[in-house]
């Protein structure tokens, strides 16, 4: 039975759930990132928290945190980092950019040029950056929190399809309940309130390498990759999609379903924990065709369709 990833996500729940209200399933689509070694695109209105659970994520990991404004003017440099000449040395240094930390907060994404957003595909994908000829190797933990404001919002820019693919999951927050805006109110509704003082514990050392080797000990049977293959080909064969799921992911949904299993402490993947992550790891890949988009189809809605299209296997051990 899995034991140490079912204490990492239950540790984040309890430490993040001190200084973020109602934002569970938020925090365990993080810790699914973390520990399959993704990356988290959030979408939703601003003002919900996302600043706030970001810093008490990478707190909580016991990780450096940096966060990144998107702005039309945004430039590469400003995330990779510049060589600056070092006059006493006579030489060039490399000061490093903010994407050299543990957790990195792309704050509204999608407000930065399309030159910029390219320049998080490399960090993304390859963990590295490369700085006039030179690659820098990021964090081992190195994990990206990007925010995307909905896109009738003045200023920004469509994400390119490439990038999104690179998002290992996609989330949605909304907004909180009355009970847990509430306790917003009562916790931060004093001027002075400093959003980090509630003070947090760090995960203990070696916590999410052992979570990430019991991933090997679970089990994904040979029906479970034809199911992940088979929702895959469906996603690319409905005339309502133009472009379906790649390659990239089908292993992300096939990862995150293992992930999901030892999170609850399984040894084996099932369906229900396929269906669990596949609204996180699929919508924002799909392109639907304009003809459906006018019928009032979304991506969501096209996941939906898709899973209940799709045979589930009885054997699954």
């Amino acid at each position: 039975m899995t034991v140490q990833a079912h204490e990492v996500e239950k540790f984040f729940r309890e430490q993040v759930g001190t200084v973020v209200y109602g934002l569970d399933d938020v925090i365990h689509a993080l810790t699914i990132a973390l520990v399959g070694a993704g990356h988290v695109l959030i979408e939703g209105p601003p003002g919900l928290g996302k600043t706030l659970l970001s810093n008490t994520f990478a707190r909580a990991l016991g990780g450096e945190f940096k966060r990144i404004q998107g702005t039309a003017d945004l430039m590469p440099t400003d995330l990779t980092g510049v060589h600056v000449f070092d006059s006493q040395r006579a030489q060039f240094q490399f000061r490093r950019g903010p994407l050299f930390a543990d957790v990195v907060l792309v704050d509204e994404v999608n407000r930065a040029g399309p030159k910029t957003q390219s320049a998080l595909l490399e960090a993304m994908e390859e963990r590295f950056v490369t700085v006039d000829g030179e690659r820098f190797p990021l964090p081992a933990d190195f994990l990206i929190v990007a925010t995307q404001n909905p896109r009738d919002f003045e200023g920004t820019y469509p994400l390119p399809e490439s990038q999104l693919d690179r998002f290992m999951i996609c989330v949605q927050m909304g907004y909180p309940s009355r009970a847990d805006e509430t306790r917003i109110l009562a916790e931060y509704g004093l001027p002075g309130r400093a959003r980090d003082s509630i003070a947090v514990q760090t995960l203990p050392g070696g916590a999410l390498a052992s979570a990430r080797e019991e991933l090997g000990n679970v089990h994904l049977s040979d029906a479970l990759v034809g199911y992940v293959l088979d929702i895959v080909a469906a996603s690319r064969q409905t005339s309502s999609v133009v472009l379906g799921l790649s390659s990239r992911a089908a292993i992300a949904l096939s990862r995150c379903a293992r992930i999901e299993a030892a999170l609850r402490g399984g040894d084996f993947v099932v369906p229900d924990d396929v269906k669990r992550v596949a609204p996180w790891v699929i919508p924002h890949r799909l392109v639907l065709a304009p003809d459906a988009v006018l019928e009032g189809a979304s991506a969501r809605t096209e996941v939906e369709r898709i899973l209940a299209s799709v045979p589930v296997p009885r054997d699954t051990k």
